[in-house]
Order: structure tokens, then C-alpha cells, then sequence
């Protein structure tokens, strides 16, 4: 099997209620669910404490088949963006990123990358910000079509996660993972610059640091970043989710034999739509969440 398209981005929130209403008035998302987490559901995670948790799903005015979840969350002081390995950031695909700048000054986003051209592409202008629960987040300009890298369009003026950035001890590990467990194809790797990244380490904004984009479906990618060797363990309470950015949940045509955190489960809720999902852990201690469809 190979992974599909990016399905679901879930947030760890210590404030749901704030979060909700800053997605909703700043990047445009719309609610669509909002309830208690399903038993069976959390027990899928490994996340002993989370039934009956509260949780909201969240819907770009764009594309129809991607998520945001969020899930009401304790604070995680000893967190900080960039410093640990897993889920660093996700990428949203914008309409135009400078304008979206203007927007969200003087907003709870706080700005950590103003918008700027990709150092490998003049064709791709991003910039980054720090949601209300800590996420990094990526706002992405696609300004046109590329050669041998499927890019999509933007339907809306912030629409769905279309590249989720996993941080490793090396690009080569995290290829070796994703290829073996789920039949990722391997991408080139390239030296790049993450100002965000040499910046959370105090390193030369303009360094370049190894990373590789594994393909998906749907135009969807995963990001393989080399971490400094600075770069730690990311802090999880027992029973909990990761902070900020917990968890990635993925499409697949079946459920492969792997080694789950517990039991598939089978809910009514979006994202599933009654399908079975099952939740392991990744090379760099990043939770993959699988649904099939």
C-alpha cells in the first residue's frame, strides 16, 4: 500500500474554544462538528484519558475532504516549536499569502517567517505563524505550476493541508520508515533553507538544512526535515496527545498489518464517515493515523 491524500490535521488545545474562533475569524475555516471524543475512538489513539473529551472539526471553505481537528488538551510548558522531533508543522495552501500577511497583523497568529520566495523555487511564496495552541503553521502561495511536482490550487483563500513537516534525526531514516511501512516512494534530498527552523536553534537564518518531499495522493507530501542534533524527544503526558501538533490522519485503501497503538475503531464522525482507522507511531515518535476509504 502507499498513503493517500492528507485526510486530517489534529491539534492538541489548550483553549478550544479560543482556537475555534481564531481559525474561524482569521484563516476562514468553517465548524463543522463539535462533540466528545468516542471511546473507542481515543482507545484507537492510546490516549487512555481521552474518552469523553471534548473536541471540534473544522472545514476549509475550499476542499471537501480535508479536517482540522481540535482536542481540548492541557498545556504543555516544556513544548517549544521546532526544538522536538514529529509533526513540526502543517503547510495550508493559500491564495495569496501577502495579502493573507496583512490580515493576520496584529492577530493571536504570531508572525515567525514574513512571506518570502522558497530558496529551491521563485514559484512558491510562504510564510509562518504560530497558531493559538502553539502550531507552526505554514501558509503556501503556489504562483505556478511546477515541473515533475504535483501542485494544487487553492479554491479558497486559506484551504486545506497539503504537506504536513515531520522532523527526524535524518531525512534517510524517515524515508526508510514510511517507505518500508507503507510504500512511500523516495524523494531527492536537498539542502534548503527553514529560517524557522536555524531560528529556533539560534543558527545563521540563511543555513541550509537536508530535507526531502515524499510524495502521497492528491498532491499531498510529507516533508522529511534532517533536526539539528540539538533537537529533542517531544513531551507527552501519559494518556495524552502530543502538543500542538499530534497527530496526522491519512487515507489508505485497507488497514495494513502493523503494529497498532490499540484497536481499529469505527465511527459515525468526520473524518470517517464510518470507516476503520487505527493510529501507530512513527520512526521520529509521530502518531500516523490511518482511514480507510
Amino acid at each position: 500500500m502507499t498513503l493517500g491524500a492528507i485526510a486530517a490535521v489534529t491539534i492538541a488545545s489548550p483553549d478550544l474554544d479560543r482556537s475555534i474562533d481564531l481559525y474561524q475569524r482569521y484563516l476562514d475555516y468553517r465548524l463543522a462538528h463539535r462533540g466528545t471524543l468516542d471511546g473507542a475512538l481515543a482507545r484507537s489513539w492510546g490516549t487512555s484519558v481521552l474518552p469523553g473529551r471534548a473536541y471540534a472539526v473544522l472545514a476549509p471553505r475550499g476542499s471537501a475532504d480535508f479536517r482540522l481537528r481540535l482536542v481540548q488538551s492541557p498545556a504543555a510548558p516544556d513544548y517549544r516549536p521546532f526544538r522536538h522531533f514529529g509533526w513540526n508543522a502543517a503547510e495550508f495552501l493559500v491564495q495569496d499569502v501577502d495579502a493573507l500577511a496583512v490580515r493576520l497583523q496584529g492577530s493571536p497568529f504570531e508572525l515567525i517567517g514574513p512571506p518570502a520566495d522558497l530558496s529551491f523555487s521563485d514559484q512558491i511564496r510562504a510564510m509562518q505563524v504560530l497558531g493559538p495552541s502553539g502550531e507552526a503553521l505554514y501558509l503556501t502561495q503556489i504562483k505556478a505550476k511546477l515541473p515533475d511536482f504535483a501542485t494544487p490550487t487553492a479554491d479558497a483563500r486559506v484551504d486545506r493541508v497539503f504537506i504536513t513537516i515531520l522532523g527526524g534525526r535524518s531525512v534517510a531514516s524517515l524515508q526508510d520508515f514510511y517507505n518500508a511501512r507503507f510504500g512511500v516512494p523516495r524523494a531527492p534530498i536537498i539542502d534548503a533553507v527553514i529560517s524557522v527552523m536555524s531560528n529556533a536553534y539560534g543558527l545563521p537564518p540563511q543555513q541550509k538544512h537536508q530535507l526531502a518531499a515524499l510524495p502521497l495522493g492528491e498532491a499531498c507530501y510529507i516533508e522529511a526535515d534532517t533536526m539539528p542534533a540539538a533537537a529533542q524527544e517531544r513531551p507527552v503526558r501519559a494518556g495524552e496527545l502530543p502538543p500542538a501538533i499530534a497527530m496526522v490522519s491519512f487515507r489508505c485503501g485497507k488497514l495494513p498489518p502493523l503494529e497498532y497503538l490499540g484497536p481499529p475503531a469505527s465511527v459515525a464522525e468526520e473524518p470517517y464517515a464510518g470507516k476503520r482507522s487505527a493510529v501507530c507511531r512513527g520512526s521520529a515518535g509521530e502518531l500516523i493515523e490511518l482511514i480507510e476509504s
